[in-house]
């Protein structure tokens, strides 16, 4: 069975399955290529990702536009 691979932009936010060592689960969408490049949002680590290894770990994708533009209330 093929799996669809993620249609990401920069600076989206991805939620992985897993939680980092720090404890976070969101992770903003650094560098797109073949690999993509995440950063914790809780701690700021980079790591790199294929977009296959990615798709594998993701939950969900949150797109950064509509975050960053949200009022605060």
């Amino acid at each position: 069975m093929k799996r669809m691979l993620p249609d990401i932009q920069l600076n989206d936010i991805v939620t992985l399955r897993k939680p980092h060592p720090c404890g976070g689960y969101e992770w903003k969408v650094v560098r797109l290529g073949a690999d993509i490049g995440l950063e914790c949002l809780t701690c700021g680590r980079v790591i790199l990702l294929s977009r296959r290894e990615l798709s594998r770990r993701m939950k969900k994708i949150r797109s950064g536009e509509s975050h960053d533009s949200t009022p605060p209330r």
